[in-house]
């Protein structure tokens, strides 16, 4: 389903116009430095330039909207003062795409200049983002060569040599990953959506929410080793609300309907409930990751992508007010909390974890109340190199724990052949034994003791306190 069709009759509610954000300061403080992202609350955000909606390619633009007066010098430059806003040691990615990119109109001149400025004021990235689903739509060879133009062309505005630290691609084929590390020497990519299905016209469910470096195989499946490895740590864009994101698609944006994309993401919050609810429900999604993720793991990561058109879809007011209120309270709720760009992230990451042996994550979620993710739920996620597994159960009765997902990792998987816009690949989903869906038979949740048994010898021998579960 297109989200475009769920926003229609999007309420504000509880919103009164903010004051304008005060003006960047012209020099920050000395920015700490860091090699590891152990011990971190690190946020990534990209702000993304674009001409029309999914706009994957110079000429492939799937829907008939010109959105080029919507991007103004003045938008987003409020988005970037709002940024600022008690955060002014805050970083974050300049996404254009390709069109973007080469446009000679006036205001995209501007923003591209302003983009430079604020690269060389606070080291902000500038990057390449060839819409959401470019794999969905374009051969591969294209995806790649066009990988290649755009970034030559960011090395010539942005001038000294300059290459961003990570591309931002929606999906991403592996072998654009590797493409990209291998001829690019690019390391790190947004390519994946997580829990995305049936949701902007395809999905690719069933990959760790967490980054992780592809196999060969397909994008969504961690390696298993050398032989399968791309050098090239795949992060996601938008950190969900686990709750919301078993669903598939969405039935309509008000609480009495579900979507399956709701989480930090603005369109989904902000816009979908209005500032108050929004905004609760965004805090919400990012305590399951600096709260008990980071007692659980060690580290914690949020990430999240504005679309710059919103400031002219939606007001300028009303959105520079939900972008102030998510970045000031994150920071007052926890202070050492940083918002990094997407290259930073990747290479911190890249720094700590060479490889996937040490993949090993887990959260665990109560519903927020709010909507479809409803407070009587408690789900756990567990995701490392081997496998992704999911458990559900109703806390306030007390009902034993039942299994949504199980995708294992060691089993052969592949992606779909090259796409045409005339025939696209939409389904890049990786699903094998249960998938959180519950589009198949064999999606029917169960206890953790009726897995196969092949199936549950294979989970206890990488997570053995399971066994408490039986």
């Amino acid at each position: 389903m297109n989200r475009r069709r769920w926003l229609q009759g999007a309420l504000w509610s509880g919103a009164a116009a903010a004051s304008r954000a005060q003006k960047i300061p012209a020099m920050l403080a000395p920015q700490p430095t860091a090699t590891t992202v152990r011990g971190q609350r690190l946020i990534t955000l990209c702000l993304m330039i674009r001409t029309t909606p999914w706009e994957v390619s110079r000429d492939v633009k799937l829907l008939d909207r010109d959105e080029s007066a919507w991007h103004t010098l003045e938008g987003v430059r409020a988005l970037r003062e709002a940024f600022a806003t008690g955060n002014p040691d805050g970083r974050l990615t300049w996404g254009f795409t390709l069109n973007a990119l080469e446009d000679k109109r006036k205001n995209y001149q501007q923003i591209r200049a302003y983009a430079v400025e604020c690269h060389h004021r606070f080291g902000d990235e500038i990057s390449y983002f060839p819409g959401y689903f470019p794999a969905m739509y374009l051969p591969r060879e294209r995806v790649n060569r066009e990988m290649t133009e755009a970034l030559q062309i960011i090395t010539s505005f942005v001038g000294e040599g300059y290459r961003p630290g990570c591309v931002m691609g929606g999906f991403l084929s592996a072998d654009t990953l590797r493409y990209l590390a291998e001829k690019e020497k690019i390391h790190a990519a947004h390519a994946v959506i997580w829990s995305q299905h049936a949701i902007d016209g395809g999905g690719a469910d069933g990959s760790p929410s967490y980054p992780f470096y592809p196999s060969t195989e397909h994008f969504c499946k961690p390696a298993q080793g050398a032989a399968d490895f791309i050098d090239c740590v795949n992060l996601d864009g938008w950190t969900m609300d686990f709750i919301c994101a078993r669903r598939s698609g969405a039935l309509d944006h008000k609480l009495t309907g579900y979507n399956s994309r709701r989480g930090v993401g603005p369109i989904e919050t902000y816009v979908g409930w209005g500032l108050d609810l929004g905004h609760r429900e965004v805090m919400h999604t990012q305590s399951i990751h600096f709260d008990e993720g980071f007692q659980r793991n060690g580290f914690a990561w949020v990430t999240n992508i504005w679309e710059a058109q919103m400031v002219y879809e939606f007001g300028m007011d009303l959105v520079c007010s939900a972008m102030r209120m998510w970045v000031t309270d994150t920071r007052k709720r926890w202070p050492d909390a940083r918002f990094v760009t997407f290259g930073e992230y990747g290479a911190l990451y890249r720094s700590t974890f060479p490889n996937n042996d040490k993949l090993n994550v887990s959260f665990l979620e109560r519903g927020s109340g709010l909507g479809d993710s409803y407070n009587n739920l408690e789900i756990e996620w567990f995701m490392n190199r081997s496998f992704r597994l999911a458990l559900l159960r109703d806390w306030h009765s007390n009902t034993p724990r039942q299994v949504i997902d199980l995708t294992r990792y060691d089993l052969p998987a592949q992606e779909p052949p090259d796409p045409s816009p005339q025939h696209p690949a939409k389904n890049w989903s990786l699903m094998n034994r249960i998938n959180q869906k519950g589009l198949r038979p064999q999606d029917k949740p169960r206890p953790l003791a009726e897995l196969d048994p092949q199936d549950l010898e294979f989970v206890l021998a990488t997570l053995p306190q399971l066994k408490a579960y039986l």
